[in-house]
């Protein structure tokens, strides 16, 4: 299905069953531990034997030598892989760093070598006899310090501009020019990077725990030197990813390596450490941030400039690209610039670009805010705009941020906020109110489906997509129901298998939206052939309870399968329909904390957040995203941080005790509001994408709070108590 022009009325707009809060229907299962996560499929294999990863202790350099002959001798060793008799490896199109190092070292933790063993106690004390030695070379591991020497990205998109920003910023009667900085995050989900491989003759099977499995797919048989169609991947249960699980990990490939070596199906997880260091993590960032703005609070410029660093060949962490949308203003400029690092490879984590952008852009817009004397929701509102700010003449498809404003102003209380810091207390608690605007582009995939209706009247939902804890399985199913006239008992959903036809997949908040157009799209191929097989008049049938009905005839939805199943797929693509507007999510967060005023601690004491996001397909799976978001924004604004070891260039507090995340106890309840929107420029579905548009701005709001109970501005995230104590005013 061609989806080129808005949609009209359809089969979803009966809201029958899309659009309810209906539980998971995968929450039975994994709640009662029969849902099977990638280091959980032992039925699958006989015989398995465990991997063991040796990692580099290194950041830059090169091996000069191994010694496997300890480990080879350990007892229960069955095989030891690594660059050396691995044969020649290819290099995946979504990956920078190389999977299976040696002998040059691109960053810690790197992984160097795979030991295979009877079991995992045996594997890993065989990993531990392997003696390797190296020769260092200096590496870069100080964004601060390598700064200077960061150069333009080949994209062309990586800087930007309109009108004439230096003359405009020059002469505009009140200016803004700040520097924020935001560190080095990691995903920290629960679930590590795990895989279980088996050979079968020339065939691999990988059963993992990934996002995305037709990019997996592919570059897995690109890294083997294999054909994409002797590779299956399954990957039906996944327990959180956040970017970290996108593209092909070392963990699938040595697997593959250690079963090929071993004769035997090997099953192997990342110890939490190498989750850290041998994976991906959000870059940090430092931005500038330039607004001039008349005296009435109209932006005339604003300009937004950024630094992030990765390996050779990485990419940029595009900070500056809310910028470009989200205010008015003629005279703008945005640019991004990208260092060598020398730390382990940045790459996407939840809500990339726009999560570290709005960290430093929403402070930007308060501090402005407050150099022109106005509120700082009002001078957000004053500067809206409904086109594209870069290229007019592009209309947003649907835009709210304002009606956001408004509705979150009154159901937070906003009005009792006071303009002047520090002036609520409650006891020994300074009392602050802060908001943020929330955005994230609005992105469509193409997305396959299968649907086939058998002789009971159950309809079953084949594709590749995957579900990360999100509701896919959910959605999904509610969308079949909607289509076919029938209820969520009838119908059966089927993820994450490489056999299915290729999904949108789970990333860049567009798996929810893409997913369900192409089980809509399939599931109106489904209607047509049921229709023929009745003998119906496909303008006029409908479904519904059950029922196929046309005129004055009602059949059996069943009926048309009495003599074998009946099958349809189809994919939803997208024609210049989604270039022609400029399709984004739209939200504003509210929060308020109290500061200790002898200790600097900081406490989130409530949370506000409202999302223009398009049809929401069923709102309890939408709010558990939206407030799963909050939560990492509190996380960012008050305590997440890779330590960097910058001598020896790794992540220091490579686990979760030492990578502080909020806890229940960091989390008060948090109230989330959808405005009534559906747009029909976005898919059939009307709706959009949700999931990272929760996490967009949080940590600003935070900020901004912090500031309104006392006074003390930090720029530098996060805000800890060793940035705030000396700053405090003296209780009195």
């Amino acid at each position: 299905m061609l989806f080129d022009r808005p949609a009209t009325t359809n089969p979803i707009d009966q809201m029958k069953v899309v659009g309810k809060p209906l539980d998971r229907i995968d929450g039975p299962r994994k709640t009662t531990g029969t849902a099977t996560y990638a280091y959980e499929w032992h039925d699958e294999a006989l015989n398995l034997a465990y991997g063991y990863v040796v990692g580099s202790s290194i950041a830059k350099g090169r091996i000069t030598s191994m010694d496997l002959r300890a480990a080879k001798a350990a007892p229960g060793v069955l095989a030891i892989v690594t660059a050396e008799n691995a044969g020649k490896l290819g290099k995946g199109e979504m990956n920078t760093a190389t999977l299976l190092g040696g002998p040059e070292i691109e960053h810690y933790h790197q992984a160097i070598a795979v030991v295979v063993a009877e079991t995992f106690e045996q594997a890993r004390a065989a990993a531990n006899l392997v003696k390797v030695a190296y020769t260092e070379t200096p590496g870069a591991f100080d964004l601060s310090k390598e700064r200077a020497a960061a150069v333009k990205p080949e994209d062309s998109e990586a800087d930007t501009q309109a009108g004439n920003f230096t003359k405009a910023f020059a002469s505009a009667p009140v200016q803004l020019d700040e520097t924020y900085t935001t560190p080095d995050h990691s995903h920290a989900m629960m679930e590590p990077h795990a895989s279980l491989a088996v050979w079968e003759g020339d065939e691999l099977t990988v059963w993992t725990s990934n996002q995305m499995i037709a990019w997996t797919r592919g570059d897995l048989a690109k890294t083997l030197g294999m054909e994409k169609d002797k590779v299956n991947l399954m990957s039906p249960f996944i327990g959180g990813g956040f970017g970290a699980k996108l593209f092909l990990r070392a963990d699938t490939v040595l697997a593959a390596l250690g079963a090929k070596a071993a004769g035997r199906p090997v099953k192997l997880a990342l110890s939490r450490p190498f989750v850290f260091n041998n994976t991906t993590h959000r870059p940090a960032t430092i931005q500038r941030i330039r607004i001039g703005a008349t005296p009435e609070g109209k932006i005339t410029a604003i300009g937004h400039e950024s630094w992030s660093g990765d390996l050779p060949d990485g990419k940029p962490d595009m900070a500056v690209q809310q910028t470009r949308l989200l205010y008015a203003g003629e005279n703008r400029m945005t640019t991004t610039r990208l260092a060598v690092i020398d730390l382990p490879e940045g790459n996407a984590m939840r809500a990339p670009g726009e999560a570290s952008g709005l960290m430093a852009l929403e402070i930007a817009m308060d501090e402005m805010a407050e150099k022109l004397g106005l509120d700082p929701v009002e001078f957000r509102i004053l500067n809206d705009t409904q086109v594209d700010p870069e290229n007019p003449e592009k209309k947003f498809s649907h835009r709210q941020l304002v009606e956001c404003f408004r509705t979150g102003a009154e159901r937070f209380g906003w009005n009792k906020r006071t303009a002047k810091p520090g002036q609520i207390r409650d006891g020994q608690w300074m009392l602050g109110y802060g908001v943020a605007s929330a955005f994230r582009n609005n992105m469509v995939m193409k997305s396959g489906a299968r649907v086939r209706l058998d002789r009971d009247g159950l309809v079953t939902v084949e594709t590749d997509m995957t579900d990360i804890g999100t509701g896919s399985y959910t959605i999904i199913a509610q969308t079949a129901a909607e289509m076919m006239g029938i209820g969520m008992t009838q119908v059966a959903v089927n993820l994450g298998d490489s056999r299915f036809p290729v999904s949108a997949g789970s990333g860049g908040q567009w798996g929810g939206n893409s997913s369900t157009a192409g089980v809509y799209a399939a599931c109106v191929k489904l209607r047509e052939a049921i229709g023929q097989k009745l003998g119906f008049n496909s303008e006029e049938i409908t479904f519904a309870d059950g029922q196929v009905k046309a005129g004055n005839r009602s059949v059996p939805l069943a009926q048309a399968a009495t003599d074998g199943d009946i099958v349809a797929e189809d994919t939803i693509d997208y024609g210049e329909i989604s270039k022609k507007f400029q399709q984004s999510t739209f939200g504003a967060h509210f929060v308020e904390v109290g500061v200790d005023s002898a200790t600097a601690e900081v406490r989130v004491r409530r949370m506000l957040g409202v999302c223009a996001s398009g049809r929401i397909l069923n709102p309890k799976t939408a709010r558990s995203q939206v407030i799963g978001g909050m939560t990492m924004g509190v996380g960012a604004a008050l305590m997440e941080e890779l330590a960097v070891d910058k001598t020896r260039g790794f992540f220091v507090n490579h686990d979760l005790a030492g990578y502080e995340v909020p806890v229940h106890a960091d989390i008060p309840h948090q109230e989330v509001i959808f405005l009534d929107e559906t747009d029909p420029v976005s898919s059939p579905m009307k709706a959009k994408g949700v999931g990272e548009l929760g996490l967009c701005g949080v940590a600003a709001a935070v900020a901004n709070a912090v500031y309104n109970a006392t006074g003390v501005r930090i720029r530098d995230y996060p805000i800890t108590l060793d940035k705030m104590l000396d700053k405090l005013p003296q209780i009195s």
